[in-house]
């Protein structure tokens, strides 16, 4: 149990003032679980609680408790200082025991009192800025919640094109009158996809840690393009899409790592197909310099969203795919940055997106 005297807020009050104070302030009991005031009452007074405790809470339906309020603790004063509504509601959580000062009278003693006034502002300052803190971590922590919610969803989504043509070649694997040659080849088919999802996986996790996992080495990237392509042809041609190599990737050794590579194709001619049409085309061009491969992959689709280009390959941007997080880009920038490399998009009148 608190008296006024004790009260933080009153502690730097004169005896005459206090006397004043006592005789405006009145003593209230209430029960557990008893109103002390309701969401958008009238701003009535200022309460103090002098024993017991009090719950602070908002919202519709199921309320939630955001402050709890013990002996000496001031609540209420917001509404009566802006003569507003009250924001939220007042209850007590156990028997509890109430100062009141009606508002008229209050700020009538506020005019009088410099203390007083200096006081209230004091108060009023730490209380938004526990707030803003309390609002800052809830914030925090929303956003937390959601880059957990969009790498799952990124997950799934990157998982179920390789599943999809497991679960394919397995039943036509099931047929005991196929022929050994085609059995091999749905095997290694089936193998090809399982080692994908192993990747995918890899990706994402070297993905979120930031750092390489770049196995640079001399690869034939001529025999890399048109391996790739052959498959990728067949995944297009399901979607009634043409996968067109413009002209012959470069011949000769170059250093890069040829799983990653494939992860940036695999992701960019896909994007290119979820974007295009049937019937319409995904083109690939090559040009090889001094120092570097410029690759281009254009599709026939709409183009880029003005709204997300110019934050294209920033984690989780996506536009108009129902399932896309925009993680996949993401990553492709990440695999040709640690390739020494650079990626980037454009669209042009008459043309669809080009990477």
């Amino acid at each position: 149990m608190v008296t006024l005297e004790t009260i933080p807020l009153f502690r730097s009050l004169n005896r005459t003032e206090l006397q004043a104070l006592r005789l405006i302030t009145q003593e209230r009991r209430f029960t557990a679980g008893q109103e002390i005031f309701r969401e958008g009452a009238p701003g009535d007074g200022v309460y103090f609680v002098k024993n017991g405790l009090v719950e602070i809470s908002a919202g519709m339906g199921a309320r939630r408790v955001f402050s709890r309020l013990g002996p000496g603790e001031i609540f209420g004063e917001m509404a009566v200082i802006e003569h507003r509504p009250r924001s939220a509601t007042a209850s007590a959580a156990q028997e509890t025991e109430i100062y009141f000062l009606p508002r008229g009278e209050m700020l009538s003693f506020i005019e009088r009192s410099p203390a007083l006034t200096f006081g209230l502002l004091q108060h009023i300052s730490h209380r938004l800025r526990d707030f803003n803190q309390l609002h800052l971590r809830e914030v925090l922590e929303a956003e937390r919640l959601a880059v957990v919610g969009n790498f799952a969803r990124s997950i799934i989504h990157d998982l179920k094109n390789p599943l999809t043509m497991i679960s394919l070649a397995t039943e036509t694997f099931s047929n005991p009158n196929l022929n050994p040659e085609t059995r091999s080849q749905i095997q290694s088919r089936i193998q090809r996809q399982v080692q994908r999802i192993n990747d995918l996986v890899t990706d994402i996790l070297f993905f979120s840690e930031g750092r390489s996992n770049a196995d640079i080495r001399s690869n034939d990237f001529r025999a890399f393009i048109l391996e790739l392509a052959a498959e990728l042809q067949t995944d297009v041609a399901a979607k009634s899409i043409r996968l067109v190599l413009e002209n012959e990737p470069p011949a000769g050794l170059f250093p890069f790592d040829a799983r990653r590579l494939d992860r940036v194709f695999q992701n960019l001619i896909h994007n290119a197909k979820d974007f295009t049409d049937a019937g319409g085309t995904i083109y690939v061009r090559f040009k090889a310099g001094a120092a570097e491969i410029s690759v281009e992959i254009e599709d026939t689709g709409p183009g880029i969203a003005p709204e997300i280009a110019d934050k294209l390959f920033q984690p989780f941007t996506t536009h108009g795919k129902a399932h896309g997080t925009g993680l996949g880009l993401a990553i492709c920038k990440k695999i040709i940055e640690d390739h020494g490399g650079e990626i980037f998009a454009r669209s042009e009148p008459g043309h669809g997106a080009i990477f």
